[in-house]
C-alpha cells in the first residue's frame, strides 16, 4: 500500500480535506487574525501577501490540508504532511494553525490523532518543528507524546531563518499511549 500524503481524513468532528487553490479564500479568513501568529516564528503570517506565500508553499507540498468542522461546514484551520522519507519511514506534521475560536477545546489533538494513526500505518517516525517561542504548540506536541530532541536554524520558503525545536514520537510510543 502506498503512502498517500492527502487522503481525505475524517473523524466524528473533522474532516481533513487535501487543500486546493479555490481555499484560499476561506483559509485566509482564518488566517487573517494576528492573534494566530503571535507566537509563531513568523509573527506577520496573518497579511494577505505573506499568507499567500504560505499557501502557496502549502499547495506545492502536495500534503496540505484544510481542517473542516463538520457540525458547521466551517474552515477552522490547516495542517500538512511534509518531507516524507521513505528511506527512514518518516514524515514532518506541522504548518498547523486554527481560528483562535478553536484553541483550548481538544481539537489540535483531535486532528493530530487522525494524521498520526494515518501516517503510522505506514511509517515509524513522525517530526514536528515547533518555533522556539511557540510555547503554546511546544505545550501541545508535548501532550501527544512528542519529545525535544534538537532545535533547527530553519525557514519556510521566503522567509528569515529562525530557531524550531524538533519534536519526534515513534510508532511504539503512539501505539502504547492509545492504549491506555
Amino acid at each position: 500500500m502506498r503512502f498517500d500524503t492527502q487522503p481525505i481524513l475524517e473523524n466524528q468532528k473533522f474532516v481533513l480535506f487535501p487543500l486546493q487553490e479555490n481555499d484560499f479564500a476561506a483559509l485566509y479568513a482564518v488566517a487573517s487574525d494576528p492573534k494566530v501568529w503571535e507566537q509563531h516564528p513568523n509573527h506577520d503570517r496573518w497579511q494577505e501577501d505573506v499568507f499567500r506565500v504560505f499557501f502557496n508553499k502549502a499547495m506545492e507540498s502536495n500534503g496540505a490540508f484544510k481542517i473542516v468542522d463538520k457540525d458547521t461546514n466551517e474552515v477552522i484551520g490547516g495542517t500538512r504532511f511534509y518531507d516524507y522519507d521513505q528511506e527512514t519511514e518518516s514524515i514532518f506534521v506541522g504548518y498547523t494553525f486554527y481560528a483562535t475560536k478553536c484553541w483550548g477545546k481538544g481539537i489540535n489533538s483531535s486532528v493530530k490523532e487522525l494524521m498520526f494513526d494515518y501516517a503510522f500505518r505506514f511509517i515509524t517516525t513522525i517530526r514536528l518543528h515547533v518555533g522556539a517561542n511557540n510555547i503554546r504548540s511546544q505545550i501541545a506536541v508535548a501532550r501527544l507524546g512528542a519529545a525535544k530532541t534538537g532545535e533547527d536554524n530553519m525557514a519556510a520558503p521566503g522567509e528569515t531563518p529562525r530557531i524550531n525545536f524538533l519534536y519526534e514520537i515513534d510508532k511504539e510510543t503512539w501505539e502504547n499511549s492509545r492504549s491506555k
